[in-house]
């Protein structure tokens, strides 16, 4: 059983500095600028012995002066509502500020424990702030500096303290324990044997939603799930952060990741948005599916296209998520509009699905789940050597490969080396003369005769061993 741990605070005191360092590696926005985190995130964290789940939080104001600063302060007031404790973060350079005091009155009501942290403490004149936040009446301030991690052994037993009568698993308080665990599973892994190269994976479905800005990103994943989990607004650009959320649908677990609508690099002129978009193409990168998210009443643009062929190029399985559905008054059209320009664009990528709703009414939502379960076992198909060379043969004879310095090239044979995406071994005489012309032939006839809609295919050109050839390949 792990305990849940909201961090929170004023505006550009370091908690998200600390929320990337408790969880091991750079996951939220850091930047100086205040109020970069909008969104609650959450992350599995590790502190010495102890193992938890972490949440990130917006910035605590005093009076919200906008409709996207009052749904931050709902987030993070739900956040410490759900947390079985709370690290209440201060600059202790900036020393204690009234905004520092007035949220230390309001989180000594709170249910749960409050553990006072001053960060920045790195250097000598941190201290009179440290010092001064005894007034708060919150105990003991515990001195750390999230960005160097020092102070990290001391907030360890002060979360130990804070939570003296919580069931800790006995594998997160006994490292020996937690390190037998460990071994006992490797050991049972290398007990399965499986014939496939590639490692088996047994986590959640990995799901992305991203898209342009303000075409309904996060609206469509609140609707998911049945929560106001994200902010959302008709502003654009409220999302900064590619927020992850657990959850499961009808028994498969799914991590479904809301990331920031991606601009033209040439629109992009803020530091906060770069990050912004570099998260969102980390998503990517880690997703097993992407709903591309585009607009219906201007789809699809060419920045629609950019983004899906990001997603063809990192191998991520897609599904198109048409939205604002419920205002388009020509729909066979709107849609042979979308299919034509995706015909030209994406000619690499066929049968992709496609899903028309309107996340604002929940009008069609039902339908995207089931298309990204398909999509995803597709993705995760393999086709038996037998039956694949059977098939080359005669696409082979039906459409000979080309000829190459004087002699036709030859095709051995071909396998499935992996999937996650669909990739595919070929094995010719001259491997550096093979066309690309020929490969999307061979790639399209894969895509039709077994069945691999809407997930990228990758084809892998390999010559026999020679040798007494140069190179030791026969090319």
């Amino acid at each position: 059983m792990k305990p849940v741990i909201a961090i929170v605070g004023r505006p550009n005191v370091g908690k998200s500095t600390l929320f990337n360092r408790l969880i091991g590696r750079r996951s939220a926005l850091v930047d100086p600028t205040p109020g970069v985190t909008r969104d609650r995130r959450e992350g599995d964290a590790m502190l010495g012995k102890l193992r938890f789940t972490a949440v990130d939080t917006a910035g605590l104001e005093e009076a919200p002066e906008s409709q996207v600063e009052s749904e931050m302060q709902l987030q993070t007031q739900r956040a410490i509502q759900d947390a079985d404790a709370a690290l209440l973060v201060f600059d202790a350079r900036a020393g204690v500020t009234p905004l520092d005091r007035h949220f230390a009155d309001m989180m000594r009501k709170s249910r749960s424990p409050v553990i006072l942290v001053a960060n920045k403490c790195e250097a000598r004149s941190a201290d009179a702030g440290r010092l001064e936040a005894y007034e708060l009446g919150l105990g003991d301030p515990v001195a750390i500096a999230s960005e160097h991690g020092i102070g990290m052994p001391d907030l360890e037993d002060a979360i130990l303290a804070a939570l003296e009568g919580f069931e800790w698993d006995k594998e997160d308080l006994d490292p020996k324990a937690r390190y037998a665990a460990e071994d006992r599973i490797a050991a049972e892994l290398d007990d399965e044997s499986d014939e496939e190269e590639e490692e088996v994976y047994h986590g959640p479905l990995q799901l992305a939603i991203v898209g342009r800005p303000n075409v309904g990103k996060s609206t469509l994943v609140n609707k998911l799930l049945g929560d106001e989990r994200v902010i959302t607004g008709p502003e654009a650009g409220i999302t900064r952060d590619a927020i992850s959320i657990e959850w499961t649908w009808q028994g498969t677990p799914i991590k479904l990741i809301d990331t920031a609508g991606m601009r033209r690099k040439a629109r992009i002129d803020k530091k906060v948005e770069k990050l912004s978009v570099g998260d969102t193409l980390e998503a990517i990168r880690f997703a097993h599916v992407v709903v591309l998210v585009v607009d219906a009443t201007m789809m699809p643009e060419k920045q629609d296209l950019v983004i899906a062929r990001h997603i063809i190029d990192e191998g991520r399985a897609i599904v198109i998520a048409v939205n604002k559905w419920d205002v388009v008054e020509d729909g066979p059209a709107a849609l042979k509009l979308m299919f034509d320009r995706m015909e030209i664009s994406l000619p690499q990528i066929r049968g992709v699905p496609v899903v028309t709703l309107s996340a604002l009414t929940s009008r069609g939502i039902h339908k995207l789940l089931p298309e990204v379960l398909a999509v995803y076992e597709v993705w995760n198909r393999r086709v038996p050597t037998g039956p694949l060379n059977r098939w080359l043969g005669y696409a082979v004879e039906r459409h000979p490969p080309p000829i190459f310095h004087g002699r036709r090239l030859r095709i051995r044979y071909m396998t499935q080396s992996k999937s996650r995406p669909p990739t595919f071994v070929v094995f010719t005489s001259q491997p550096k003369g093979m066309p690309e012309s020929y490969i999307r032939y061979l790639t399209n006839g894969i895509r039709e005769e077994f069945d691999f809609p809407g997930v990228p295919i990758r084809i892998n050109l390999r010559g026999q061993k020679n040798p007494y050839a140069p190179g030791g390949d026969g090319t």
